[in-house]
């Protein structure tokens, strides 16, 4: 098993050494190690780093295909297609700017200790429940009391 060596850059991140980059390409987290052990931790901080990428590469085409393609269209129903097009397209846009601060967020808590546990209980959260969604904050258990909750609240 290789070692992780892990530093702080300048801009406060954990940088790896490349000799063990490789050895992690296919690594998967398992139960069977010790949990959010560093190399966990770095497992899901690449994850989280490039899904962040990936919505902010994303949102560049999406803001340099709506200057190439104004709105031409003589026509009004093409158009107002047009519109209702980019209208989706920009609200999409909107969520996953809201989702980039919750990817922020859980990469804060890697850097504070404290990703992977709830939020509610601090017990930790599965590793299949972080794999499926790594801005977890919640056990499922505790995710669903929250649900029931806000849907009560919500009925009174």
């Amino acid at each position: 098993m290789a070692t992780v060596m892990n530093r702080m850059d300048d801009t406060g991140t954990t940088n790896r050494n490349a000799a063990n980059d490789s050895d992690d390409e296919g690594y998967r987290p398992d139960a069977d190690e010790p949990f959010m052990s560093l190399r966990q931790q770095a497992y899901f901080r690449r994850k989280l780093q490039a899904w962040k990428e990936a919505i902010l590469r994303e949102s560049l085409e999406t803001l340099s295909q709506l200057q190439m393609d104004s709105l031409r269209e003589a026509d009004l129903t093409d158009r107002a297609s047009s519109e209702t097009d980019w209208s989706i397209e920009l609200r999409t846009r909107d969520r996953q700017r809201k989702l980039v601060s919750k990817i922020e967020a859980a990469i804060r808590r890697i850097d504070e200790g404290e990703y992977g546990y709830c939020e509610v209980t601090g017990e930790p959260i599965s590793l299949a429940r972080l794999e499926a969604r790594p801005i977890a904050t919640m056990t499922v258990e505790a995710q669903e009391r929250h649900e029931r909750n806000e849907k009560v609240s919500r009925e009174d």
